[in-house]
């Protein structure tokens, strides 16, 4: 009996070992090709390389719009710094879109901190909406303080007058 499963174990040595390998290498050599050939069929066209990001806007498509702002607690104050010159721009501004905005756009701040982090919640309600006014602050701020704020991007609380 010892002999049987000698001869039966040096047969499945000879035989049953390469063809164990050679179904690995098969199966893997196929899957290999298919994970090749498979982003090639579902890749998408290339994309310019710089495309740039659409411009970030603000504006409202219902009679009733609401931006909430969650605040920091040490940049609360230069959060109110900027909003008091946003009120300022609306309010010198002689542009009738702007005018129209400021009737509408109230800042509430809630008094208490948010539970989570101590942030505070600032809530814009605009009421009623400008039709296709954009509502973006550092638009707002960089069309009424063109000269300090040459673009939107730069347009940051060091960059807006002194109060």
């Amino acid at each position: 009996m010892f002999s049987t499963w000698t001869s039966a174990t040096a047969v499945l040595r000879r035989v049953g070992i390469p063809l164990i390998l050679i179904a690995v290498v098969v199966l893997a050599s196929a899957g290999l090709a298919y994970a090749q050939a498979a982003p090639a069929q579902q890749a998408p066209p290339a994309a310019p390389a710089q495309a740039a990001p659409p411009p970030q806007t603000r504006v409202f498509t219902g009679d009733v719009g609401i931006m909430y702002n969650i605040i920091k607690p040490d940049k609360t104050a230069d959060f109110e710094m900027v909003i008091g010159k946003l009120k300022e721009a609306l309010a010198k501004s002689d542009d009738p879109v702007h005018k129209q905005m400021a009737q509408g756009w109230r800042v509430m701040k809630n008094p208490e901190p948010m539970a989570q982090g101590g942030n505070y919640l600032y809530v814009f309600l605009i009421d009623p909406v400008v039709k296709d006014a954009d509502y973006t602050v550092s638009k707002v701020l960089a069309k009424a303080f063109r000269p300090r704020c040459r673009s939107s991007s730069r347009c940051t609380p060091r960059a807006l007058p002194a109060a």
